[in-house]
């Protein structure tokens, strides 16, 4: 009669502070150092974007040649995305995460002597060669520690760091543009190379000496949390759940899984690869200043991830907050196009499309997650992921052929923005009804 006064009182039960305490626990020691590395990786793989500002000339580099570079790094990161999470798999997240995080610095840093096409091209091949598999072994690190109620929280985190790394990359490549220009003799853009490499070959090392790869690794829990932690974990739903790898490439929600990735992915690196150049071409030719109007966008997204993130979580509902995070980027896309010389407009474009696509990064990933465990939990998401990855190599270099053939990148943007739109429907009616379910228990009607 007590505890059922205190509970009538608004008090927790005695197990859920317990849970709760728990996951406090886990995430201030797992999820800052993660979304730490994510910063430093989209830094090292976007601010080409912000190097083409001074380095195109430097090096003679047409706009479809700047495209096709962006684009190259998919390519490696495509062909070796399954291999390298086969390996995480043996030998633990901890260790391959690491390797991953360094090789990617070092490779990064020397982005500074690239001075021809074709090194260029060969540099950023190897760059996706070497962080391949970062994503989805992060993915796949998450399912070991949280359970699904709580990743969608986890997985918004973790892809909005993606506005977090816009917000900070903006003025800090910018700035490093316009105040290193010159100094020992090196142009701005040779320092942005050099200083935003080198943070990710510390953190690869910090990753090193702090992550456990299992629950039961962890001697930073005491034996009766490692129980409780493992029991929680143990209650996942799933649905008709595939274990092997083999069994995953059979099942056609995992075709459905990969095109709805490609669709966001497409989203993604319009204007990761593209937001300075647009900003320039509407009419700002400070770097600095289109450094920190493209921190904008992010800042917006960055607080519309985690709300969505929250309340997806809260509801339990997932199909309807990823089909109108597609939508939004669509509509966002088609503002941009529309109005590409009206800088007001454009970020606004900006804004809606940068919060509705990285927001669906964390709710989509919680859906492989219902159908896949085991080793597919790994490999299965390496390949939607990969698949994914396709709209990287094609979005960049479509928008740079575009704007070299034309003049402008509105052809580019709109066929993104459809992208986008086809996306959301193939969410909306496509999903199979099984994997609709509500995390917090109540169904869909």
């Amino acid at each position: 009669m007590q505890q059922q006064a205190s509970l009538a009182a608004g008090e927790q039960p005695v197990d859920l502070l317990d849970e709760t305490r728990i996951f406090s626990k886990v995430g201030w020691r797992i999820v800052p150092l993660i979304l730490a590395c994510f910063v430093v990786a989209y830094l090292d793989r976007v601010n080409i974007s912000f190097a083409k500002l001074q380095m195109q000339s430097d090096i003679g580099l047409s706009e479809a040649a700047y495209g096709l570079g962006a684009s190259a790094f998919f390519i490696g990161y495509l062909l070796f995305e399954i291999p390298s999470n086969a390996i995480l798999v043996r030998v633990g997240s901890r260790l391959w995460i690491a390797r991953i995080m360094i090789t990617w610095g070092i490779v990064s840093a020397s982005m500074m002597f690239v001075r021809s096409e074709t090194s260029f091209y060969l540099l950023r091949f190897l760059l996706g060669v070497l962080e391949a598999g970062f994503v989805p072994g992060v993915l796949y690190y998450f399912t070991q520690w949280f359970p699904a109620e709580r990743r969608g929280r986890i997985n918004n985190l973790f892809f909005g760091s993606i506005a977090l790394c816009g917000i900070i990359a903006g003025p800090l490549s910018g700035g490093i543009l316009k105040f290193f220009d010159g100094v020992h003799g090196l142009p701005g853009w040779q320092w942005l190379f050099l200083l935003e490499g080198v943070p990710s070959i510390f953190l690869g090392v910090v990753v090193l000496m702090t992550l456990d790869d299992r629950v039961e690794d962890a001697k930073w829990l005491s034996q009766d949390e490692k129980r409780r932690l493992s029991a929680i974990l143990a209650r996942d739903p799933q649905v008709d759940s595939t274990h092997s790898f083999a069994e995953a490439l059979k099942r056609p929600v995992t075709y459905l899984f990969s095109l709805i990735y490609f669709g966001l992915c497409m989203g993604i690196y319009g204007f990761l690869f593209w937001m300075p150049q647009l900003i320039k071409t509407a009419g700002t030719s400070d770097p600095f200043m289109i450094g920190l109007i493209t921190s904008l966008p992010y800042m917006v997204a960055l607080i519309g991830t985690i709300l969505l993130g929250r309340t997806s979580d809260r509801t339990g509902e997932r199909r309807w907050h990823l089909t109108g995070c597609a939508l939004a980027a669509a509509i966002g896309y088609v503002l941009s196009a529309a109005y590409g010389n009206n800088t007001l407009i454009l970020v606004i474009g900006m804004m809606i499309a940068a919060t509705g696509i990285i927001a669906s990064f964390g709710i989509f990933w919680i859906f492989p997650a219902r159908v896949l465990t085991g080793a597919a939990a790994a490999a299965g998401v390496a390949l939607i992921n990969s698949v994914g990855q396709i709209g990287g190599l094609i979005a960049p270099y479509m928008v740079g052929k575009v704007k070299e053939v034309t003049g402008s990148a509105s052809m580019g943007l709109y066929t993104i923005a459809l992208t986008c739109a086809v996306t959301a429907l193939l969410i909306a009616y496509a999903m199979p009804r099984k994997i609709r379910f509500r995390d917090a228990g109540s169904q869909e009607r």
